[in-house]
């Protein structure tokens, strides 16, 4: 009967210990277990520009690689900035060569490119020309093109657009900028302003 109640007194006391340990390693339990898992990495984000211009009289000059397809500003002979573009995809390439901006608009309607949309005005056939068939009921909508910098006559300019995989040349020959970047380098650029576009 001793025996019995010093043995069940050792047990309690065990208890009050595993007890008091347990406070301080229920958390290392629990995590080990997985019951509560931890938050999974943040996806890297593709830092898209970067411009750091202060402004003043030199000019402004800008180079287009189409093998990086980025883009690098200079005021003067000091780089202020690169971004990611993307220029003409195979079958619609962008000129190589030295040009200047010969006009700008806040948005320009493209006459070449556009796309068809529903009778609710909802996308229904994206990347068209005005000579591909549009059903009964739909219309042909020019593609915009915000903050227009024209480099030729035929329609090739810089503009802010879509650049889903940077890196990647998709667009119908124009170079395209990052959306939120483009209102700045349009902003600074004036008509005149030199524009050298190179293979890489």
């Amino acid at each position: 009967m001793r025996f019995v109640k010093k043995n069940w007194q050792i047990t309690a006391d065990a208890m009050r210990s595993v007890g008091r340990l347990g406070i301080y390693a229920l958390p290392l339990l629990v995590s080990s277990c997985g019951m509560f898992e931890p938050e999974p990495p943040q996806k890297a984000q593709i830092v898209m520009y970067e411009w750091e211009d202060t402004g003043g009289d030199a000019p402004l000059s800008i180079e287009i690689n189409l093998k990086q397809q980025k883009a690098s500003y200079r005021r003067g002979g000091r780089e202020i900035g690169w971004s990611y573009v993307s220029t003409g995809r195979p079958g619609n390439p962008t000129p190589v060569g030295d040009f200047r901006v010969t006009e700008k608009l806040p948005m320009k309607v493209s006459s070449r490119y556009g796309w068809i949309a529903d009778s609710e005005g909802k996308l229904a056939i994206p990347d068209v020309t005005p000579k591909t068939p549009v059903p009964p009921g739909h219309s042909y909508n020019g593609a915009e093109m915000h903050q227009w910098m024209r480099l030729t006559s035929y329609g090739i300019g810089l503009h802010a657009g879509e650049i889903a995989k940077p890196g990647e040349a998709r667009s119908r020959g124009c170079i395209r900028l990052p959306r939120d970047f483009s209102p700045t380098l349009y902003k600074a650029v004036t008509v005149g302003t030199p524009v050298r576009i190179v293979r890489g």
